[in-house]
């Protein structure tokens, strides 16, 4: 059976909602991050059999988003696109659709990710097609709406953060601490550039026509503590343990990486960065997302026959700071090697484009470190989970 390898990633700076990248669309910030992981290893993109990008809130995107970020990144026309939704998943199912695809032998390449302007979201006006008539109308958030809020609860998310926590006994005081760690973890990367061989600095246009580049992460805050983040309230619940401060922040931001069937990679004398090994999807009862990425984690290492023992480094997406806290209770993970560069609470999450984040984070951690297993996984709204598993030699 044909084997994937990563070949090349990046992506955009995340920066967070109605900051900096607020004015560029997430078609754009998607072409960024395909044209520059393609560059990064000179890719003909004429070479690439597909290109799978996922996007949650795509309400005013225009017609098929990978179509428009594949095509703005300087692909062919005759290289066709998938646009995946699995909410907070998306991109990271799209690796995996793309890791599918080339051990059916269907495809030798593919580009797989996801990219998300939460920035860019509009308002719905319900009604207002066949008329308002008498009486207000309301304006609805579609990134509530569409990424956010619970189709079968009929709530947000992050009642279910609260929730949730506390049936597994994870304390209002347990995920401040994990979300201050999340934040002094990414300063300390940012600062010994560990993210640079991830990020893709991005110039943005002011109005009067200054330009500005943005050259890394803008969410984690250096002057941010414990004790600021224990004082915050919580939210969605009058009595829940989940705030502002240890759920992340919406954000701007896109990521990609290329993946090509292990043969292919060699004729084109390209660097295989990492195996991917095998992959893991669950579904649990939607209110469940805490602990979903703990069992496609876990369905992945089983598929492979790998125990989580041999497991070097873990990312667990911080959908919030109790998912992955609950995520290691039920996985039986060491919590020393999860999310050691911090996570989503301090870098943020744009839900179309954290997947690939995480697992190009992991691949390069792992390189740093000299080798070895490790995972990605991440929770999406329905109570479903997906997870990558891949080794570095």
């Amino acid at each position: 059976m044909p084997e994937s390898v990563v070949v090349s990633l990046a992506r955009t700076p995340f920066v967070p909602f109605g900051g900096a990248l607020k004015d560029v669309p997430a078609t754009e910030l998607g072409a960024h991050a395909i044209r520059t992981a393609l560059g990064r290893v000179h890719i003909d993109p004429a070479t690439i059999d597909y290109v799978f990008m996922g996007q949650v809130v795509q309400a005013g995107s225009g017609q098929i988003p990978s179509r428009q970020a594949s095509m703005g990144a300087g692909m062919p026309e005759t290289v066709p696109s998938d646009t995946i939704n699995k909410v907070c998943a998306s991109s990271l199912r799209a690796v995996n659709i793309a890791d599918m695809a080339i051990r059916a032998g269907e495809i030798h390449s593919a580009v797989a990710g996801g990219m998300e302007s939460m920035s860019q979201a509009p308002y719905l006006i319900e009604g207002a097609r066949y008329g308002l008539r008498m009486g207000d109308g309301v304006l609805v958030d579609s990134v509530v709406r569409d990424g956010l809020w619970c189709s079968f609860g009929q709530c947000h998310m992050g009642v279910y953060g609260s929730e949730v926590a506390k049936e597994f006994n994870i304390s209002r005081q347990a995920q401040d601490e994990w979300a201050y760690r999340s934040h002094m973890r990414a300063i300390q990367a940012i600062d010994k550039g560990i993210f640079a061989e991830e990020i893709e600095p991005f110039m943005v246009q002011g109005r009067h026509g200054e330009r500005t580049v943005i050259e890394h992460d803008l969410g984690p805050r250096r002057d941010t503590t414990l004790e600021k983040i224990s004082s915050l309230r919580p939210v969605f619940v009058e009595d829940g343990t989940v705030t502002a401060g240890n759920a992340p922040g919406l954000t701007d931001g896109a990521s990609a990486l290329v993946i090509m069937e292990r043969q292919k990679a060699k004729e084109l004398g390209l660097e295989a960065l990492a195996t991917i090994v095998s992959s893991g999807y669950v579904s649990r009862e939607p209110k469940y997302l805490h602990t979903v990425p703990a069992y496609a984690a876990h369905m992945a290492l089983a598929r492979a026959g790998i125990d989580r023992s041999e497991l070097k480094r873990i990312e667990i997406n911080e959908a919030f700071a109790a998912v992955t806290l609950t995520s290691i209770k039920v996985g039986e993970f060491n919590p020393d090697i999860v999310n050691v560069n911090g996570g989503a609470v301090a870098l943020g999450h744009p839900i179309g484009a954290s997947g690939g984040r995480i697992l190009m984070t992991l691949i390069r951690e792992i390189q740093r470190i000299g080798g070895g297993y490790g995972v990605a996984t991440i929770c999406s709204g329905g109570g479903q989970g997906e997870a990558t598993l891949i080794r570095v030699d």
